[in-house]
């Protein structure tokens, strides 16, 4: 079966081009979920419009991505979270806790473009991509400290305090 991508599909092609799957892929998968229509000649009449469209579209996102790019190069996001005593977090620095320091910082960048495989689960310094767009990716750095445990201080005081009048009533 020919069909004619609507979209970019992984392992398969770009957005507009023609493409031969196997029948039961492109019904049950492609059709369905509006990736690809039928390679007909109508259609494909359709798809050479849509391919100059979508060549000037993404011409002008790639201008945007670029010029996002030189304002996110030096861009450093730091965190900070409860660790254990070998430096691993009790929680962990996800791609959408990047995306929301960077809104905070004026940068809107959808969290789907955070190249992030594994949350950040340890304390450290990362270099993280951000794919703004197919040809441009941006790399932001990541610190992730510790945060200080004041209970441990005010803690030890109290428990003293406690055994104290124990000792006084003795």
């Amino acid at each position: 079966m020919e069909v004619i991508l609507k979209e970019d599909v992984a392992n398969l092609g770009l957005r507009g081009e023609v493409v031969k799957v196997a029948d039961g892929y492109g019904r049950n998968f492609l059709l369905p979920r509006k990736l690809a229509m039928q390679a007909t000649a109508a259609n494909k009449a359709v798809i050479e419009q849509m391919k100059a469209a979508a060549a000037r579209r993404s011409a002008s996102e790639k201008a945007q991505a670029e010029e996002q790019l030189s304002s996110l190069g030096s861009v450093t996001l730091s965190f900070t979270r409860r660790a254990g005593e070998q430096g691993h977090l009790f929680g962990s620095v996800t791609s959408a806790d990047i995306a929301a320091g960077l809104a905070a910082k004026g940068f809107e960048v959808d969290r789907r473009k955070i190249q992030l495989s594994d949350p950040l689960k340890s304390l450290g310094e990362y270099n993280i991509a951000i794919r703004l767009h197919r040809e441009v990716t941006a790399h932001v750095t990541v610190r992730v400290m510790a945060e200080a445990e004041p209970e441990k201080q005010e803690g030890a005081p109290a428990a003293e305090e406690v055994t104290a009048p124990e000792a006084a009533a003795e």
